[in-house]
């Protein structure tokens, strides 16, 4: 909304009253239902909208007209000197109760798999969280326009790569310009020498072949292809047909059998235990059907040494 018109409507004149009414814009809610108001970036609000805004924050009434009983009203504002931003009125501002939230990282990379993201874009994200949100600037900055990443940045990158099976320079210098040069040539370094083991393969195409692959990995990338295999299995199972459900639970037994019979205690007690605390619940109702997987989760749980 950019107009007060847009949040109280417009005036016209009520022609049995005489009187000047305003029209209900387009979002006012039409049933007698309570509803949840919300307003998006409230601090970037121009401050005629801001005056609207306090007698519906605190009355739930705007131009004449009361929102319906027990309807809620939710903002979200972006704090911080990096943003242009109005300054909230203190009377405004006691008309809500604050919370402050901090998206984690585990956040954005469950959204990511849902949103179906490159899985290499994921990945590095993993193993680079630092490179997920532009860093924090200092006084002394310059004040020129400098491109560095954030979270819309990379949904960006993703939709550049997604259907690539390879990665050029050309395709690197776009993406310099998406996250910046520093977060680009990171992610160019990466991807040279990225082990080529997606989650996937692993629960739907679990080969020999893919063992070999599995067996050059790192200890670190065997964790975080254990978080991948968890939440591409979380998102992707209500999708599965019932062939797919069963052959998906054989390659997940095999890769947990591949953890257990190769010495990587480790990795398999990092993969139990992300699906012990980590937002799963489909996975770990899906695990329930594999007797395998469920014993060696018992005893894990108890303690026992596999």
């Amino acid at each position: 909304m950019s107009d007060p018109g847009d949040l109280i409507g417009l005036p016209h004149k009520n022609v049995e009253t005489g009187h000047t009414e305003f029209m209900p814009p387009f979002w006012w809610p039409t049933e007698n239902k309570p509803v949840v108001l919300f307003l998006d970036e409230l601090n970037r609000a121009r401050p005629e909208l801001l005056q609207a805004i306090q007698d519906l924050t605190l009355n739930r009434t705007l131009a004449g007209r009361k929102l319906p009983e027990d309807s809620r009203i939710v903002s979200a504002v972006n704090a911080g000197d990096e943003y242009q931003i109005t300054d909230l009125d203190p009377a405004l501002v006691s008309r809500f109760n604050i919370y402050e939230f901090v998206p984690e990282i585990e956040d954005w990379i469950a959204w990511a798999h849902r949103a179906k993201l490159d899985e290499r874009v994921i990945t590095f994200i993993q193993k680079n969280s630092n490179y997920l949100d532009p860093p924090q600037r200092s006084e002394t900055d310059d004040e020129h326009i400098e491109k560095t990443p954030d979270r819309r940045a990379w949904v960006r990158v993703s939709d550049i790569v997604l259907n690539l099976k390879d990665i050029t320079p050309q395709h690197i210098k776009a993406i310099a310009g998406i996250v910046g040069v520093n977060a680009a040539m990171s992610f160019r370094k990466f991807i040279d020498t990225l082990q080529t083991v997606t989650p996937d393969q692993v629960v739907l195409h679990f080969t020999k072949k893919l063992v070999t692959q599995l067996n050059k990995l790192s200890l670190q990338d065997l964790v975080h292809l254990n978080q991948q295999v968890l939440l591409w299995t979380n998102e992707h199972l209500k999708d599965f047909k019932k062939g797919q459900r069963t052959k998906a639970l054989q390659n997940l037994e095999k890769y947990v059998h591949y953890l257990k019979d190769s010495d990587h205690r480790e990795v398999l007690a990092d993969f139990f235990n992300t699906l012990q605390t980590g937002d799963l619940d489909n996975v770990r109702s899906f695990f329930v059907e594999s007797k395998e997987i469920y014993n060696l989760l018992i005893k894990f749980a108890d303690g026992i040494k596999l």
